[in-house]
């Protein structure tokens, strides 16, 4: 396919100008509606960059990335034939991708453009002092005009995608996206690591908002797999090794048989789930008889009929303690919170309701978080006899054994932090999500994860079940607490971003990838070590060896670049030759002139 003459044109300037040691950088600074121009003076900003060596013009703008200002900037660059632009804004999290676009339409490889971010690392860190705020911002800016003179053009690789997708996980949120994806006509591999499908959901018993026995939920989809012959379902089974990248996947099953068997797959998707907090012994009584674990005491209900017994004796008093294993600023993988404890506890106590009016329910609480309409859950609670106590982190409730019978002591906020003693019949322990245990899946997929264990997204708003590896997504509890529909919601977007990814057939990759010199390289396997990504390998070249990247795992992490003693290795787009431009432009010092 040929260039449109415009484009043409302007390529062939931005050639000319290489050729001449010339550049024509253009410099655009957003006001960003007051966030940045509130603690940076931007005009000050621009006067003071606009003759810098390769500057063609600077000006500013409202708001970068509205649609009016991305006309303008993309008129500027064909008009004035710019070969360069740096736009300073906010961070490249938000409109790395916007800007690039906007540059390629006019006609400007994408890769020339540089996001300088002066209002994270500069306006909203520095309020307090407009004219520092000033003097950083230029500084920032003419790293930028340093590196956008650096840059060349460069150009993604394409390569080649299958039509099929492993599925890890057979819970609710690896199901659904199953049937999805065959019904986008794309081949399913579903791998269970357990002998049957469904996870905590086909265990659950009744679930909010239809009261269907969550078995209900999960053998419906699992006749929908059964109709659909493009799925193929393994459980029982385990991936023990991956290799290759996007589009190309090549991953290594093992049966129950123990048989193991290749799956080629263009992408992935890890929806794990979860495990439930194993309270230690003696941790808020836990092992005194009568204190469970709330699923413990959803099975008892889900498995008995009639008046509620626990060890051949009628409960009737229930108590309630929430946030076991969820909430512990002590404890950095425990911080955090599971979300659906709230309603699942008091949806418990509605069904003991149902059952048995006259038990009395206590829930001893640190904060209600039945968000959104499972408020409607809480108010019914209360209106139907549920007690409702909360409890101060600091003074959490004591549970010991009173002649046989449990007593619990705690301090109740709402009533001025009296303390009061509750005897119970059964003690009820409110225990969060946690990440799966011993799972060696993370090690496998060299998968990212958070504080807390989760599986990692790269951006919780923007990019919410992608992962820094290429083509392998995440979906459901493996990411963090979520209540059903939550984890099927997550399950259909990673859906949706694996059909986007294969059905056009190709995926385009980025070519910030790690470059070898052959020539200095000595083959001493240093970056081999220290690449997580296993995109280095050897290979012959003459009578020695030496290492070549395989672009399309190499994710430019820069690992490797340290690592190499020769100083063989040089990343594309951040060579040594760009970093150290910025810094020397950092460096200068050079004072904004405020009037």
């Amino acid at each position: 396919m040929s260039e449109p003459k415009e484009q043409h044109g302007q390529n062939e300037q931005q050639g000319q100008n290489e050729q001449n040691g010339e550049r024509k950088i253009g410099v655009f600074i957003c006001h960003c509606g007051g966030n940045i121009s509130d603690y940076v003076d931007v005009e000050t900003l621009r006067a003071s960059i606009e003759k810098e060596p390769g500057v063609a013009l600077a000006r500013t703008t409202m708001f970068a990335c509205s649609d009016a200002s991305q006309q303008e900037m993309s008129e500027a660059i064909q008009k004035e034939g710019l070969d360069g632009i740096v736009i300073a804004s906010c961070s490249p999290k938000l409109h790395l991708y916007t800007f690039r676009g906007m540059a390629e339409r006019a006609g400007l490889n994408p890769y020339r453009y540089v996001q300088v971010n002066v209002r994270e690392q500069c306006s909203w860190a520095h309020r307090d002092d407009m004219a520092k705020a000033t003097d950083k911002g230029a500084s920032l800016v003419r790293a930028g005009i340093a590196k956008a003179a650096s840059s060349q053009s460069l150009e993604n690789f394409r390569i080649e995608t299958l039509p099929s997708v492993l599925v890890i996980g057979a819970g609710v949120a690896g199901m659904r996206a199953a049937v999805a994806l065959a019904d986008l006509g794309l081949a399913v591999h579903l791998v269970e690591k357990a002998g049957q499908t469904g996870g905590w959901t086909a265990s659950m018993g009744p679930v909010y908002p239809q009261n269907r026995p969550g078995s209900a939920l999960t053998d419906a989809l699992l006749q929908e797999i059964r109709k659909r012959e493009t799925i193929t379902l393994y459980t029982g089974a385990e991936v023990i090794e991956r290799s290759g990248s996007a589009g190309k996947f090549s991953v290594k099953v093992r049966l129950s048989s123990g048989e193991t068997l290749t799956v080629a797959a263009g992408a992935v998707i890890v929806a794990t789930g979860f495990d439930a907090y194993a309270p230690a012994d003696g941790e808020f009584g836990y092992g005194l008889p009568g204190v469970i674990t709330l699923p413990d005491f959803r099975r008892l209900l889900n498995e008995s009929s009639g008046a509620l017994k626990y060890n051949g004796r009628k409960v009737k008093t229930i108590a309630y303690i929430y946030c076991v294993g969820s909430r512990q600023a002590e404890d950095e993988a425990h911080a955090h919170c599971s979300r659906y404890c709230c309603t699942s506890t008091i949806q418990t106590a509605l069904l003991v309701n149902e059952r048995d009016s006259s038990v009395n329910q206590y829930h001893l609480y640190r904060d209600m978080r039945s968000y959104g309409k499972y408020e409607l859950l809480y108010e019914e609670a209360c209106r139907k006899g549920s007690v409702f106590v909360r409890w101060d982190p600091n003074e959490p409730p004591e549970i010991r054994n009173d002649r046989g019978r449990l007593m619990i002591s705690a301090a109740d906020l709402l009533d001025g932090g009296e303390r009061m003693e509750i005897p119970a019949d059964l003690v009820v322990l409110v225990t969060g999500m946690v990440p799966r245990s011993g799972d060696t899946l993370v090690d496998t997929l060299k998968l990212p994860v958070g504080k807390s264990g989760f599986l990692n997204e790269i951006h919780p708003k923007l990019r919410p079940v992608e992962t820094v590896i290429n083509g392998v997504f995440i979906a459901g509890a493996a990411q963090g607490p979520k209540t059903i529909s939550e984890s099927v919601a997550s399950s259909l977007a990673a859906v949706t971003k694996s059909a986007a990814l294969l059905i056009k057939g190709y995926v385009d990759l980025e070519p910030f990838v790690a470059r070898v010199d052959a020539s200095r390289c000595t083959g001493c396997k240093e970056c081999l070590a220290a690449c997580p990504y296993e995109s280095l390998q050897l290979t012959n070249l003459g009578e020695r060896q030496v290492v070549e990247v395989v672009p399309s795992l190499c994710k430019g992490g820069g690992a490797c670049v340290p690592a190499c003693p020769e100083g063989a290795i040089d990343l594309v787009g951040y060579s040594d030759h760009e970093i150290t431009s910025m810094i020397d432009a950092l460096a200068g010092e050079r004072e904004v002139v405020h009037a």
